[in-house]
């Protein structure tokens, strides 16, 4: 590791708090109502949007109703985008004849873009007509994206609520994500992105004549209004097979800049927003603290396992030097580290390196992010599942110290300690038993490309980064066959909504429950010394459900590459 390292990774940390900070209170005032100087300008496109979908603006929405609208909403574009990959062959803006999608990986497709999971079991370029990329990929990075933020945006609502059974309305926050943050937004990095370099066009594939005389097809299209969305609404869906580690994807230094900062910007900007509505800021700065050094920590561990190389290569053919393996050298050690935690700490799923190339250790940091699924998290889900793991942390200390568990001004009881559970135990239930299923199968072990343990980490990532909604990938895994295709695609389901639809039923619970005075014996959330109970539940309940898996994974194969073996 070099401090010029080092001073770029804490630096692009440094840019994604400085800005994401005060969006945070901007969410804040769009979503309390809060009228501002744009107000002549979304106003009439909203009223509009309103009467178009039938929506009265003004009716206020239980959390059974809330819930009731989001997932049929959910429903229906998951089977208008499934039809569409399977007839888009057939369809305009296709000036590359690339045909539909068979069944299996259609499902697999749909239930990933709408899950904001954006696993692809497909090369981009080679797979998805322009339609297909507009209508289905790009609509659905907007929409999943939007899912997940309204459904932390009606739980902050149920928190603070007293005495009441409304969470908001469903059909007026899903205008004003779109209309007042995410099309805009997009469009404005959409712009800056096509200024440095990546395309946006419905011309056909080039045909280019290198200097050795060969021809070369050289795929392009609407890529930059893709990576815009793909990246500020945590989704990852890359348009080229390889995603930003593609030249027209993310072209230099300053690209990936760009990309993580993007990534990271609505995550990191809810945490103040959460501490709005709690008009507590105090609890926004405890939160920002622990996770931005989680985050840190991550970073660094890839970038010293990353620097340090693969003693094997040293002993055995003497090579010297870090481990370049996978990463592309414009973006260099430092950015494709950061860029590996980011994408799983905001739960993304872009990469701009294979991490099937990475180090056990530089591997193990993504796969323990992505099975934490709380290090800020992806769009709107993250902050539920910090809060998720805020219950159970009061929980558990009022029991070591024999209070009666309350937290945000609301009493904890029974229920909402076993919806909390259930949301928390889906999450290594959606990933260890479809993982054992898959090594112990034919079907799962013919699509390792690698066998022993690294062949094991390429499942276990798989699975995790469905149940996760995070969409990365241990590339050496073939996942384009019935199994895999089925199997993740219901995984990622599961993992989405059975933990939505938990978290929903404690807002109900909450809203309902009138708002008490702080006492003495209230415990307080926005202190360090709670934050490192925190931290410390989130690191056992991941070390009791994860570890036997990880042993046998990536820190196995680290012990072995450090040993000196390889893999037979």
């Amino acid at each position: 590791m070099t401090l010029l390292g080092s001073l770029q990774i804490l630096s692009v940390i440094a840019i994604i708090l400085i800005v994401g900070i005060p969006l945070g209170g901007y969410l804040y005032r769009v979503f309390t109502g809060k009228r501002s100087w744009l107000e002549p300008v979304y106003g009439p496109v909203e009223r509009l949007l309103y009467k178009l979908v039938g929506a009265n603006p003004s009716v206020e929405m239980d959390w059974k109703a809330y819930l009731k609208s989001l997932l049929l909403v959910n429903l229906v574009m998951m089977l208008f985008v499934y039809v569409l990959f399977r007839v888009m062959g057939h369809l305009p803006l296709n000036p590359d004849h690339i045909p539909s999608m068979p069944w299996a990986l259609a499902f697999n497709t749909a239930a990933s873009f709408i899950t904001n999971t954006n696993w692809q079991n497909y090369g981009g370029e080679a797979s998805m007509t322009y339609l297909g990329q507009m209508l289905g990929i790009t609509y659905l990075q907007f929409t999943s994206a939007a899912t997940g933020f309204v459904a932390a945006i009606a739980f902050l609502r149920a928190l603070v609520n007293n005495r009441s059974n409304s969470v908001g309305n469903f059909w007026v926050d899903m205008v004003k994500i779109h209309t007042r943050v995410l099309l805009p937004f997009a469009f404005i990095a959409a712009v800056v992105l096509v200024g440095l370099g990546l395309p946006e066009t419905l011309l056909g594939a080039q045909t280019a004549h290198t200097l050795q005389g060969a021809t070369q097809t050289i795929s392009r299209g609407p890529v930059a209004s893709l990576e815009a969305i793909k990246q500020l609404g945590t989704n990852g869906g890359g348009y080229f097979n390889a995603n930003s580690a593609h030249p027209f994807e993310d072209p230099s230094a300053l690209t990936t800049v760009i990309e993580i900062f993007l990534m990271g910007l609505i995550p990191t900007a809810l945490i103040a927003t959460f501490g709005r509505f709690l008009r507590n800021r105090k609890q926004a700065t405890v939160l920002y603290v622990l996770l931005t050094a989680m985050v840190l920590a991550g970073a660094f561990l890839v970038y010293g396992s990353e620097a340090a190389g693969n003693p094997i290569l040293h002993n055995v053919l003497g090579i010297t030097g870090p481990n370049m393996e996978g990463k592309e050298v414009r973006f260099g050690i430092p950015l494709s580290s950061l860029f590996v935690a980011a994408t799983t700490s905001y739960t993304t799923g872009a990469v701009n390196a294979m991490h099937d190339s990475l180090t056990p250790m530089g591997g193990f940091v993504p796969i323990l992010f992505m099975m934490f699924n709380m290090v800020f998290g992806g769009q709107g889900v993250g902050l539920l599942n910090i809060i998720m793991f805020m219950l159970i942390t009061v929980f558990l200390s009022g029991l070591m110290v024999g209070r009666t568990p309350e937290i945000f001004g609301k009493k904890i009881e029974a229920k909402e300690i076993k919806l909390a559970t259930t949301a928390m135990l889906v999450h290594p239930f959606v990933i260890l038993v479809p993982t054992a299923i898959a090594v112990a199968t034919h079907m799962g072990v013919s699509s390792m490309n690698n066998s022993y343990l690294h062949g094991f980490s390429e499942v276990l990532y798989a699975y995790t980064s469905g149940a996760a909604n995070n969409g990365s990938a241990f590339a050496g895994l073939n996942g384009n066959t019935t199994f895999y295709n089925v199997s993740i695609g219901l995984v990622m389901l599961l993992g989405r909504y059975i933990s939505m639809i938990a978290m929903f039923a404690i807002a109900g619970s909450l809203a309902k429950k009138a708002v008490i005075p702080e006492s003495p014996g209230t415990l307080r959330t926005d202190t360090f010394s709670f934050g490192g109970i925190f931290i410390a539940v989130v690191v056992i309940v991941g070390a009791l459900t994860f570890f036997p898996a990880l042993a046998i994974g990536p820190i196995g194969e680290h012990i072995q590459m450090w040993s000196g073996q390889v893999s037979p």
